[in-house]
């Protein structure tokens, strides 16, 4: 049998603040902004966090503001290891918004409100009329970027096998970037949120565009910030979703499902680092599967915030397993033949024997979710509400792909870690925005999510 390729992994980054975006203004493929003073020390403390990390090759954006950024933090990176120099990818160039470039937001939405309203509500259907020669031709911004980002993975993907490369774009391209590797369409183009020198990271299995999973999205303790800051249309209520600390079972891959395991010393040291994390973030309410390790790891967090009751939801348990549970993967293998194959590739069509199917799953953990946010969005009586939700690797995963609009096929997609810390924001409206996603750093300092890569 030949040797599997090894897994290709990208770091996105997007470029530090400019004097553009501290006035609030539209740049796309406008040049003229560079970094502010602020800029160039975050893009610094971005080459900081990536010392040590093999990186093979850095592709940055041709504007201004993303080069800048490429530059300044690979000669922090020259500090720990030797890389080339970035390359510039014109396929990483920013969304085109020909009509809009250069202005303030707040003149955009004054000056073409039916365009702004689409823009942030159907992003896929933007259209701007731009003259030619031949006249008007209508051109569809949102659309575009995400052709552009398919033919950046395929000019890419193909030249770095096995290694770990660096892309240093935008806001919008690094959405279109994400979206085009996990299916998330253009109608989501604004679900993921991309910070001003933020670090978000995706893994290629096979080296190409099949089984892509995202390790991390949006990461900024780097900067100094414990989590994301809200983004106004979305401050109406923020959810910390948790995934529990480790189990031994966890440790030595064996499938747990509503088997009861507590966690084990790793996994009660990472609840009290995620306590730690959150010590200071204000939290309304909670909510935690009732199985041991996902209430043991709600307790650590709640113990600085001990006025928060915490309830449980027997819809978050996680997936049953069936006769798999307890068992370690070559266990299963051996007793049901390729079935653990299909749970890895089609996970969607897979009835765990005695056990569930992801539709099952599916449908009690939305419900209990949806519910979740529709609560607390009635009751916060127009004040900022926060809440915890501390849960399971399968449910937080079927959580996830919901946010971004995905399938049950699409299930591998989100890499949970033990502790991590994935954060969904609301508008008033209930519209999502995944905020971050499998943020680990709290527990082991760097950006590569280092946890056990055991058993659900």
């Amino acid at each position: 049998m030949e040797d599997q390729p090894l897994a290709t992994r990208v770091i996105l980054v997007r470029h530090g603040e400019t004097y553009f975006n501290a006035e609030g203004r539209v740049q796309g493929h406008i040049d003229e902004s560079t970094l502010t003073e602020k800029g160039l020390m975050d893009a610094q403390r971005v080459g900081e966090s990536l010392q040590g990390l093999p990186i093979h090759a850095i592709y940055t954006s041709p504007l201004k503001r993303a080069q800048q950024t490429g530059q300044t933090l690979w000669k922090t990176l020259q500090a720990s290891l030797p890389i080339p120099q970035p390359q510039v990818a014109d396929a990483l160039i920013e969304v085109s918004l020909p009509l809009w470039e250069g202005m303030l937001f707040d003149e955009v939405k004054s000056r073409f409100p039916d365009q702004y309203h689409d823009w942030h509500h159907r992003p896929h259907q933007l259209r701007m009329a731009i003259p030619g020669p031949n006249g008007t031709s209508d051109f569809f911004p949102v659309r575009a970027l995400y052709d552009q980002a398919g033919q950046l993975w395929q000019t890419v993907l193909p030249q770095h096998s096995g290694e770990t490369i660096l892309l240093v774009g935008h806001s919008g391209i690094n959405r279109a970037l994400i979206g085009t590797t996990l299916g998330v369409t253009p109608e989501r183009y604004h679900t993921l949120q991309q910070a001003n020198c933020n670090i978000s990271i995706l893994n290629f299995p096979t080296g190409e565009m099949q089984n892509v999973q995202l390790e991390s999205l949006n990461q900024t303790k780097h900067l100094g910030l414990t989590l994301p800051k809200p983004r106004p249309t979305h401050a109406a209520l923020r959810l910390l979703l948790v995934r529990h600390g480790e189990t031994d079972w966890n440790r030595q891959g064996r499938f747990q499902g509503q088997i009861d395991v507590p966690l084990n010393e790793t996994g009660r040291q990472q609840g009290q680092q995620v306590a730690h994390c959150l010590q200071d973030v204000k939290i309304d309410f909670a909510m935690s599967s009732p199985l041991k390790r996902p209430r043991e790891t709600a307790e650590f967090i709640l113990h600085y915030h001990p006025h928060v009751p915490l309830d449980c939801d027997n819809e978050l348990r996680e997936i049953s397993h069936g006769t798999w549970e307890g068992r370690l993967e070559r266990e299963i293998d051996a007793q049901y033949p390729g079935e653990l194959e299909r749970w890895r590739t089609t996970p969607e069509q897979v009835q765990m024997p005695e056990g569930e199917n992801l539709q099952q799953v599916w449908e009690r953990a939305i419900a209990a979710w949806d519910g979740l946010v529709k609560r607390a969005l009635s009751q916060g009586n127009g004040s900022p509400q926060t809440g915890l939700v501390v849960a399971h690797d399968a449910i937080n995963k079927v959580i996830l792909c919901h946010v971004a609009g995905l399938g049950p096929d699409q299930f591998w997609s989100f890499k949970q870690g033990n502790g991590a810390v994935s954060v969904i924001d609301y508008s008033a409206e209930g519209v999502p925005l995944m905020q971050a996603m499998n943020i680990t750093s709290h527990m082991q300092g760097g950006v590569l999510d280092q946890t056990a890569a055991g058993a659900l």
